[in-house]
C-alpha cells in the first residue's frame, strides 16, 4: 500500500470572484522509503499539493489517500488522528514555539496526544539529529540549522508514515542545507517514512530520489 496517493486531484479557489485552478487532475503515488522533490515556479501548485497531502485542505475533485485512508471521507476526529499519527511537517520558517526549549518543542506533539514517555522519546529524537546537548536552549539561542534539526526531530517524534517538507533549506546557507538534506535522506533510507519536499532549489531537489516537476497546476511528463 502506498503511503500517499493522489488520484486525479484538482483544487479550485474563488478569489475576488475569479476561479483559480491551483491543481489540475494531479495523480501521484509515493511509497514508504521514497524521497520525492516537487519543483516548479511560485504559483505552480507545490504548496497546494502539500496542503492536500497533509489533510490540511481538501480537493475539489479526485481523491487523496494517506496510508490508505481517504481524507475526504474522514470525519473531523479521524482527520485529527490522521495528521497527529501519520503526518509530520517541516517548514522553511521552523515554526518552533519561542517560549519552549528544544526538548519541549519536540515532546509537545506527544504530550498533546497523551503519549507516555514523551520526554525520553523527544530526547531520543534530539540525539538522532545531534541536538541532545542543546536540549535546554530556547529557539532564539539556536542557529538556523540547529532550529531546523529540532523541527525535524519534532516532525519525526511520533514516527509518521509521511513527512512533508516545505522549502526546508530555504533559510539556510549551503553547508547547513547539505546537512539538513542528509538528515532527510537518512529518514528515507530507514524505509518506513515517505518524504515529499517542495523546493525551488535545484541542489535540494538533487538530494531526493525522484523529482516531480510542476507547471500551472499540473505534473509535467517525465522525460
Amino acid at each position: 500500500m502506498a503511503v500517499l496517493e493522489l488520484e486525479a486531484v484538482s483544487k479550485e479557489y474563488l478569489t475576488d470572484s475569479v476561479r483559480v485552478h491551483a491543481l489540475r487532475e494531479v495523480s501521484l503515488r509515493v511509497e514508504a522509503g521514497e524521497f520525492i522533490a516537487i519543483v516548479g515556479r511560485s504559483g505552480c501548485g507545490k504548496s497546494t499539493l502539500l496542503n492536500l497531502a497533509g489533510a490540511m485542505d481538501f480537493p475539489t475533485a479526485g481523491e487523496v489517500r494517506i496510508d490508505g485512508q481517504s481524507t475526504r471521507a474522514a470525519g473531523d476526529d479521524a482527520l485529527t488522528r490522521l495528521r497527529r499519527e501519520k503526518v509530520g511537517f517541516v517548514f522553511q520558517s521552523f515554526q518552533l514555539l519561542a517560549t519552549l526549549s528544544a526538548v519541549e518543542n519536540v515532546e509537545l506533539p506527544l504530550l498533546l496526544a497523551g503519549v507516555s514517555g514523551a520526554r525520553e522519546t523527544a530526547l531520543d529524537r534530539l540525539r538522532w539529529v545531534e541536538m541532545a546537548e542543546l536540549q535546554s536552549r530556547l529557539p532564539h539561542q539556536l542557529s538556523g540549522g540547529q532550529m531546523q534539526r529540532v523541527a525535524i526531530a519534532r516532525a519525526l517524534v511520533h514516527n509518521p508514515r509521511l513527512l512533508l517538507a516545505d522549502e526546508p533549506t530555504g533559510n539556510l546557507d549551503t553547508a547547513t542545507s547539505a546537512a539538513i538534506l542528509d538528515l532527510l535522506r537518512r529518514v528515507a533510507a530507514d524505509g518506513k517514512t515517505a518524504i515529499v519536499m517542495a523546493t525551488h532549489s535545484a541542489e535540494a531537489a538533487a538530494a531526493a530520489g525522484r523529482t516531480i516537476r510542476m507547471r500551472d497546476g499540473r505534473i509535467e511528463p517525465e522525460c
